[in-house]
């Protein structure tokens, strides 16, 4: 296996690889996203989560399969350089190494925003500088140290959901701090029903709740430092995604349900002002925090795969070869170094246009985050076909309802891309993400790769 000859080191157990998925994907989509999204949805925003949810799960499991079957560094960029082509595996491995740019961008820029609340004078690009090198030291360190602190990480804002769940409930069904005065459900439709925008409102918010899950793919990206991983992917792919679905709808409806959807404003997060509405001010100061924590965790958990991304392409010489040394702990620094470096750029955003930077990146990392969901479905496709039936009774992990469950979550993907035309902060994304997979296809070329791969095939 492409670990073993490399030097990583198999040091991610299956609870951390549980929390690094769980904590890439509960961040910034969820605790600030929601907020847009909910404008736009009203209450109908909790169907959306249901199909975005639904999707996330075939597109995991899909993953899940050829990461079970082939365990090795850069995950489904080597996939779909084996089973799609070299052109494919380039592209993918460059432009899921850019989405987790963005999403290192698009989290300091969150940790901004929150920090901006408890401290209004100082400005958003100092605290997105001191997250980037806070998070940047923790990837240096040892693997088995990233994934110690993901774990916690992840796990403070677990627990504040699965609190804030609970906590909502007992104001919806029996009155705390509302005089035991029960709210009920009633603000689900008593502000232009249930589809206050009809139904064109939810689908234009699919975007912002596709982005909101997209993250759960890096769990992939694990495989090649997973301990045993035919046994933990498995389990890790079967808790996630159920627990995400959960999380997501369960956090929604609650605030859904006390705070009328016409009331919740881009600024700040909804969960801080449901807390706030209820009375419980310091609560809501706590949840502030925990949202900042969320935020390092997504970005942590970014640098993480970014640099992971820039280590497989270089030992399969797609990217130059000083990004393939290790250090002595089994970590590729130079690689993260870098990932750590671009990131950086998000500081000038935050410079320039901090009320507006949010909003652009989110945009931008939905299109090559979707992009690369397509990627993966149309290589497990073609990982399909080019098996026997006697190797397909032979998976250990299977992808349900094959091969319905792959073309239907291809298709909802490609109709949440177009639909991204109508939305004005998302339509630069279409004009910014071909330009973008036009510039790496003639890297590929410039770079004369297309005759190197022609007698070996890289990510073997």
């Amino acid at each position: 296996m492409q670990t073993e000859q490399t030097g990583l080191k198999r040091h991610l157990k299956v609870r951390h690889i549980r929390l690094m998925a769980l904590g890439s994907t509960i961040g910034v989509g969820l605790f600030l996203g929601s907020a847009s999204a909910i404008e736009l949805a009203g209450p109908s925003i909790l169907l959306g989560y249901l199909l975005a949810g639904i999707v996330a799960f075939i597109v995991l499991r899909t993953l899940g399969e050829m990461a079970v079957h082939q365990p090795v560094a850069g995950s489904f960029a080597a996939y779909a350089n084996t089973y799609v082509g070299p052109v494919a595996g380039y592209m993918v491995g460059w432009g899921y190494w850019t989405y987790w740019i963005v999403v290192g961008i698009a989290e300091v820029t969150a940790v901004g925003i929150y920090m901006g609340i408890w401290f209004p004078e100082t400005p958003q690009w100092i605290w997105a500088l001191s997250a980037i090198l806070m998070m940047g030291l923790i990837n240096l360190i040892a693997v088995k140290v990233f994934g110690e602190f993901e774990f916690w990480f992840a796990l403070i804002k677990v627990v504040a959901i699965v609190a804030m769940i609970g906590l909502g409930g007992a104001v919806i069904f029996f009155g705390f701090t509302n005089g035991w005065q029960p709210i009920g459900l009633s603000n689900l439709w008593s502000h232009g029903g249930f589809f206050p925008n009809g139904i064109s409102g939810m689908l234009l918010s699919l975007q912002m709740v596709l982005f909101a899950y997209v993250g759960i793919e890096m769990i992939g990206l694990s495989a090649g430092e997973a301990e045993n991983p035919q046994k933990t992917i498995p389990m890790a792919i079967d808790s996630l995604a159920w627990r995400i679905l959960i999380f997501y709808m369960g956090a929604i409806l609650v605030i859904l349900a006390i705070f009328p959807w016409n009331q919740i404003g881009q600024q700040g997060s909804p969960f801080v002002v449901m807390f706030e509405r209820i009375g419980l001010r310091e609560a809501a100061g706590l949840i502030n925090f925990v949202v900042i924590t969320a935020a390092l965790s997504s970005c942590n958990a970014g640098l993480f795969s970014g640099g992971r991304l820039l280590y497989a392409l270089s030992i399969n010489g797609y990217a130059p070869a000083s990004f393939a040394r290790l250090s002595k702990y089994g970590v590729p620094a130079r690689a993260v170094g870098a990932t750590i470096a671009v990131c950086l750029t998000g500081v000038v955003l935050n410079y320039f246009v901090p009320d507006k930077a949010f909003h652009y990146i989110m945009a931008a990392v939905t299109f090559v985050g979707l992009m690369v969901w397509i990627a993966i479905l149309l290589t497990q496709i073609q990982f399909r076909r080019s098996l026997t039936k006697d190797q397909v009774a032979e998976l250990s992990y299977r992808a349900p309802w094959w091969p319905y469950s792959s073309w239907f979550a291809l298709a909802f993907i490609v109709l949440v891309v177009a639909l991204m035309g109508f939305h004005e902060d998302a339509r630069v994304a279409l004009i910014l993400g071909p330009c973008l997979l036009a510039v790496y296809l003639a890297m590929f070329y410039i770079a004369g790769l297309h005759r190197k791969t022609k007698s070996k095939s890289p990510f073997q």
